[in-house]
């Protein structure tokens, strides 16, 4: 249960906190692209056009720089956090919206006298053109369709189809969007 000094020492990610130091004078919305660059020389593969408003708080164990993968022309408005138990990809032309959180890590359910029990991990994957509204949480294992929609505050505990729109807690179909024609 308590952690190894070696799996403390793994999960600083120096080269993490390095970028954050950089950037760490930037106000919000400023600087956008020096995010970017600076999470990239950390050595997480972020697509060209990609665009962070605020620093995501990323935390995971161990290698985390192979478990984000985002596509290009991607927007992460502030304060979201990147959960890199498991991977994370990110397609291209996708929204995130403020304070969201992507986790790919969670408990089972225990015994009466820790109902926390063991951890899990199970990756996150978001399609081409989705858009996760604000404060929305996307927990692990869940796959959310290119072109679908997440409403802000939504709990999203299971896939979300292809040109969807959910919301709610626990998130739930509201209706099905025009997937369009693109020329």
């Amino acid at each position: 249960m308590w952690r190894t000094l070696r799996s403390t020492r793994d999960e600083l990610h120096l080269r993490l906190m390095l970028a954050r130091l950089c950037v760490a004078p930037l106000p919000p919305q400023v600087g956008v692209r020096l995010r970017t660059a600076a999470l990239r020389q950390a050595g997480f593969r972020i697509g060209k056009g990609t665009a962070f408003l605020g620093m995501p708080e990323i935390t995971g164990p161990g290698a985390i720089y192979d478990r984000l993968v985002i596509g290009r022309d991607v927007l992460i408005n502030v304060r979201c956090l990147l959960d890199l138990g498991a991977a994370i990809t990110i397609g291209n032309a996708v929204m995130i919206g403020q304070e969201v959180i992507l986790l790919t890590t969670s408990h089972k359910v225990g015994t009466p006298g820790c109902r926390a029990g063991d951890n899990y991990v199970k990756p996150l994957n978001i399609g081409d053109g989705a858009w996760l509204g604000a404060r929305c949480i996307v927990l692990p294992g869940v796959t959310i369709g290119p072109g679908a929609v997440v409403a802000a505050g939504a709990v999203v505990v299971r896939d979300v189809a292809a040109h969807t729109m959910v919301g709610g807690v626990p998130a739930r179909v509201i209706r099905e969007l025009d997937p369009g024609i693109r020329g």
